[in-house]
């Protein structure tokens, strides 16, 4: 097997501070939770950003400042920004961070009913023009599936040549109006994908830990953080999103898989290497 991209997904748009005091919402604190995951072996880092207040917002001036901020700790590591935003934003306030040239960035690929009246809507017509701006750019969509008809959208989007060959996933579970976490579902998923795919699975709340162990058997690979779950263990909070990151990365040592470094992530993922050089990466994918 290949060995295990982490992702840690340090804050998300919805966790606030009333439910942990550690999700990171200043420049300064995103800064520091992404410096603790990428030392614990984190090779990706999923990033949503936050007003000082804890506002979720899609503001290119936002991202620059926190990716910059990233960097400075974090200098190889892979920034993924979302484009998922926060329920209730525009096409063009979610798809700001894509004009500071990222290397990935997430593709929701399905509407999904969060709970009560909260409905995280994408449209076909709107998956398709995210994957044609992320593939005129250079940038790999990560394509974010909720349940199995999302898997099929992105059949089609690859036969039509919006999605290019292989496409990388990340399998969540446990959401709300999505799939639900058992071990059946993630094997439904995996055994659904296009041949030749990568995939991340995300378990959200108690579901994190069976379904990343799974993860690592099946020869995926992982995300974890606070955006996904904040409890370590029954009642106990985690004190960071790097003891998500150590945990998983011992686990898989102890399973026989090794953890990748940003390079070798770029490399399983079909990204351009690290120019070290120049201080960043070499934009876009690897032509197959």
């Amino acid at each position: 097997m290949e060995k295990l991209i982490i992702t840690a997904a340090i804050c998300g748009a919805e966790v606030t501070k009333s439910h942990h005091p550690q999700v990171p919402y200043t420049v300064a604190e995103i800064r520091e939770e992404a410096k603790k995951a990428c030392a614990m072996g984190a090779s990706i880092i999923h990033l949503h950003v936050r007003e000082d207040d804890g506002t979720p917002t899609q503001s290119r001036e936002r991202f620059e400042e926190c990716m910059k901020a990233i960097r400075e700790v974090c200098p190889q590591v892979i920034i993924q920004p979302s484009t998922g935003g926060a329920v209730g934003m525009t096409c063009d306030e979610r798809l700001q961070p894509l004009s500071l040239h990222p290397e990935m960035a997430t593709l929701d690929c399905g509407t999904v009913n969060f709970g009560g009246d909260e409905i995280f809507v994408n449209t076909e017509t709107m998956i398709r023009e995210f994957a044609q701006r992320m593939k005129k750019a250079g940038i790999k969509p990560e394509c974010e599936v909720f349940d199995k008809g999302m898997i099929d959208t992105v059949k089609r989007l690859m036969k039509k040549g919006e999605i290019d060959a292989p496409a990388h996933f990340n399998l969540v579970l446990g959401v709300n109006g999505g799939i639900a976490g058992e071990p059946r579902d993630l094997l439904y998923l995996v055994e659904s994908l296009p041949a030749g795919s990568t995939f991340t699975v995300s378990g959200i709340g108690r579901t994190q830990l069976p379904l990343n162990t799974m993860a690592i058997l099946l020869g995926g690979h992982v995300r974890v953080g606070f955006e996904d779950n904040i409890y370590r263990e029954k009642g106990v909070l985690a004190e960071s999103n790097g003891e998500f990151v150590e945990r998983i990365a011992k686990l898989s040592r102890l399973l026989g898989r090794e953890v990748a470094t940003p390079e070798e992530a770029r490399r399983i993922l079909g990204l351009k290497p690290w120019n070290a050089k120049d201080g960043h990466e070499e934009k876009g994918q690897v032509q197959k």
